[in-house]
């Protein structure tokens, strides 16, 4: 087997985000090492976003099929979020959840301030409850020439949260960092070889 780069193979908790994302893309995506750096990466997001969950949402969209391989939390009482294994979309959710339908568009990201005076037009509140259970979140949509290949999530659970300039261009960049990451994740996921 090569050797990963040294840089990659000491990349530690102690890294910039910009440092954690420049390794994800020195490692396959489905390696061992990619998952410990998406892992650091989604812990720093989580940290500098003072958020309570930071989950990242993949879909293939010819397959229309997705799953959440990784899912950072603050603390283990915080619910996670993850898919083992690739799991068909609900034809019916893009009708049920408007901000999944927003990401469909290709729609900029949403930050909601509070799921609990959210308007109908943002969000299901009752969907949000009984699904994440979250009261503040970030739904930032990885898209491409108008094609939806994934979600990254960040929330909060016990109160409001306003999210600041700094907070939105922080998502703004890791999204844009992330959106190659995504493509290569799901194009070389072998249970998807067929369906390219």
């Amino acid at each position: 087997m090569p050797k990963l780069n040294d840089s990659v193979a000491n990349a530690t908790h102690g890294d910039t985000l910009e440092t954690l994302l420049n390794h994800l893309f020195e490692v396959p995506p489905h390696s061992q090492h990619a998952t410990q750096v998406m892992d650091d990466i989604l812990a720093k997001l989580g940290q500098q976003l003072q958020c309570d969950r930071v989950f990242l949402y993949l879909r293939s969209p010819d397959a229309q099929i997705g799953r959440v391989p990784f899912c950072w939390r603050e603390r283990s009482s915080v619910p996670i979020i993850y898919d083992p294994a690739w799991k068909p979309e609900d034809p019916a959710l893009a009708k049920d959840d408007p901000m999944f339908a927003a990401a469909l568009k290709a729609q900029p990201s949403i930050f909601v301030e509070d799921v609990e005076t959210a308007g109908p037009e943002v969000l299901n509140r009752q969907f949000e409850r009984q699904t994440f259970g979250h009261r503040a979140l970030i739904h930032a949509h990885l898209c491409s020439e108008q094609t939806l290949w994934g979600i990254l999530q960040a929330c909060v659970f016990e109160k409001p949260r306003a999210w600041s300039q700094s907070d939105r261009q922080l998502t703004k960049q890791a999204v844009t960092q992330l959106m190659p990451f995504a493509i290569s994740y799901v194009r070389s996921e072998p249970e998807l070889a067929t369906s390219r």
